[in-house]
């Protein structure tokens, strides 16, 4: 779960409802109507700018938004180096047995390649493929989220354009000019919070997201290259944390200090 994402939208909500509050009651904006124009607007247009296969998959990625847990760089780190001491020890092959245990599809695929035989550079090429198909479909998430925060705003301001024309409409009933100006504010209102709050940070994240995933899928990519070359587990490690920020490295830094056993005084 991403306590981020979640912070971020209560505390949003939770500041607009305190906001409107301390003048009035929430009563006044809330209104079917314009919720309506707004969302089923969005959707609308959605639907006609793309796929409706797409659109459907990137409803499915929501939760990505919210329960998406990342990858530990460090993690795989450790893992992937202590499979090329194993390959160092015992030969390829060994690290077969260890392959079960392995719960990400991406490096089990890559290691099965390795114990099968298959060439280095066929190995690379099938898994940049699968990097650039990844991508591509989380592309399209963050498209589609970034295209709906521009037309929640523009679907407000039909909402209360079609609220003006009622409101001229009617001009003779002066005592009616305030509600209806109020009812055709909210529209813009209600565009304007979903774009901003929802729809436009939703694509960002999906783009850092995959943009965070392809960094990790390129890092076990150049670990198999090495494993599959029988390169020494320490340079290894070494070239792997060049993948990582400084950060993140100097804490894989401190773990490994910390399994040296310091050295008896004689």
């Amino acid at each position: 779960m991403d306590i981020a994402t979640i912070l971020g939208v209560l505390s949003g909500v939770g500041l607009v409802v305190w906001s409107i509050t301390q003048n009035s009651g929430l009563d006044i904006f809330i209104n079917i109507p314009s919720a309506a124009i707004v969302a089923g607007g969005t959707f609308a247009a959605t639907f006609v700018a793309y796929p409706m296969t797409d659109v459907l998959r990137v409803f499915g990625m929501v939760q990505r938004v919210f329960l998406f847990k990342a990858a530990n760089p460090k993690k795989i780190i450790e893992m992937m180096v202590k499979l090329a001491e194993t390959a160092k020890r015992e030969g390829i092959l060994a690290i077969e047995k260890e392959i079960v245990n392995i719960k990400d599809d991406f490096i089990k695929k890559g290691l099965m390649q390795i114990v099968d035989g298959v060439d280095e550079r066929t190995i690379d090429n099938l898994l940049q493929i699968e990097i650039v198909n990844t991508v591509q479909r989380h592309k399209v998430g963050w498209e589609i989220f970034g295209e709906m925060a521009n037309y929640a705003p523009a679907f407000g301001m039909v909402g209360t354009l079609i609220g003006l024309v009622q409101m001229l409409a009617n001009l003779n009933d002066p005592s009616t000019i305030g509600p209806k100006m109020a009812v055709a504010l909210i529209t813009t209102f209600y565009g304007s919070l979903l774009s901003n709050l929802f729809f436009a940070p939703m694509s960002v994240k999906l783009k850092r997201r995959s943009h965070q995933e392809s960094i990790m899928m390129n890092l076990v990519i150049e670990a198999l290259r090495s494993i599959r070359q029988g390169e020494n587990p320490k340079l290894m490690e070494s070239k792997l944390k060049k993948f990582l920020s400084k950060e993140d490295e100097k804490k894989l830094d401190k773990s490994s200090n910390k399994k040296i056993p310091p050295k008896k005084k004689k």
